[in-house]
């Protein structure tokens, strides 16, 4: 098996990283400590392309593949895992579910505007006692003929501010319980629609986090999403797409720490000599680098199956939840070879820990993937 990327491959990488650095990087330790949103960069991001890379051109999208997807979203969360997550949500559950499920109707109205960054997306299936057992939908959307009344609330929603168009889950039928659920296509400006307080969080602090209200708001029915009762499924299919992003942004904050540690372990010195001479060093970037490199094939079999159009639950699940684990463990890894500047704010290795824990949570948990591997490894 030989894995070489294509010369685009390497170019779309090349663009990532130098943007990152560019753009990214000024400013992003008080965009954290501020909880300020990257907006500026976020629509840069939209012209070259990165937020709708997958879509097909004819939307203003990039037509580009999955691994395209990985390598992007890994540069861009070397720096700002922030800006990552927002990239990762438009392009993994907003842009895809509208192309692979919406009507043309519905790709020519947000679609368009989605993949080019004009306007972003967020995915609102999580709420207050549904966050793991997604099937426990309370929030209802009341079929009133030729439309929904949409009435709950949802939290932990990202970019819950800063979205112009919402894809919102909701129980239609009670009685037909996951098989009752739709997925509606809501915009910001609907009356009754409130936005709630923005979540004061440990990490990834630059991308907001809200609970949204909805009170009456009225649907019409050509903004459902899929076919009728078909919610909870669409969610399902579109979320394992979303752990290659969220398993991307892991390994970008693993990708970033070990970066991090090498250059400050060949200026530092102790004993006479740089830290990167000494052997219980070396042995730390050692495993590190070997950690990421396997996280990276996990994620690029995850893309590579995808895009041939093949079956990747499995190795969705496995990428996400061993790169995980990986930014974890390097982002620890990182603040010790740091020594006391590890802790500080200006050598970034702190923040990459914070960012790094909420990737073994949203967009299923570690203990969901594991629930997901094993079920498929049972079945087959």
């Amino acid at each position: 098996m030989r894995i070489e990327l294509t010369e685009e491959q390497k170019i779309v990488r090349e663009t990532a990283r130098e943007f990152a650095k560019k753009e990214l990087l000024p400013g992003v330790i008080d965009r954290d400590e501020q909880q300020i949103f990257p907006s500026e960069q976020i629509k840069k991001m939209g012209e070259l392309g990165f937020m709708g890379m997958m879509v097909d051109p004819k939307y203003n999208g990039g037509g580009m593949d999955t691994i395209s997807y990985v390598l992007a979203m890994e540069e861009i969360s070397k720096i700002d895992a922030s800006a990552g997550v927002v990239m990762s949500v438009n392009n993994s559950l907003v842009c895809w579910g509208l192309e692979k499920y919406g009507t043309e109707e519905q790709k020519d109205k947000y679609l368009k505007r989605l993949a080019s960054g004009e306007i972003i997306g967020a995915f609102c299936l999580s709420e207050p006692e549904a966050g793991s057992d997604a099937t426990s939908q309370r929030t209802t959307a009341e079929d009133k003929g030729d439309h929904y009344l949409v009435n709950g609330t949802k939290n932990w929603i990202t970019n819950g501010n800063s979205a112009s168009v919402y894809i919102v889950f909701a129980q239609t039928d009670p009685e037909l319980k996951h098989n009752g659920i739709n997925a509606l296509i809501i915009e910001k400006e609907s009356e009754g629609f409130v936005i709630g307080r923005k979540e004061n969080k440990l990490g990834i602090r630059g991308s907001d986090t809200h609970s949204l209200m909805f009170s009456d708001v009225k649907v019409p029915k050509e903004n459902r999403l899929g076919e009728e009762g078909f919610g909870f499924k669409l969610a399902m299919k579109i979320l394992n797409g979303g752990r290659i992003g969220i398993a991307s942004q892991a390994l970008g904050i693993a990708s970033g720490s070990l970066d991090a540690s090498i250059n400050y372990s060949k200026e530092r010195k102790a004993f006479g000599k740089t830290i990167s001479q000494h052997q219980a060093i070396q042995f730390k970037l050692a495993e590190m680098a070997t950690q990421i490199d396997a996280a990276r094939l996990l994620c690029f079999q995850a893309a590579f199956l995808k895009d041939q159009k093949k079956d990747y639950t499995k190795e969705a699940a496995m990428a996400k939840y061993f790169a995980s684990e990986i930014a974890m463990k390097c982002a620890n890894e990182a603040i010790q070879i740091h020594g006391g500047y590890g802790y500080v704010k200006e050598y970034h290795v702190e923040r990459f820990l914070r960012d790094a824990k909420i990737t073994q949570i949203y967009e299923g948990t570690t203990e969901i993937q594991k629930i997901v591997i094993s079920r498929e490894l049972l079945i087959h």
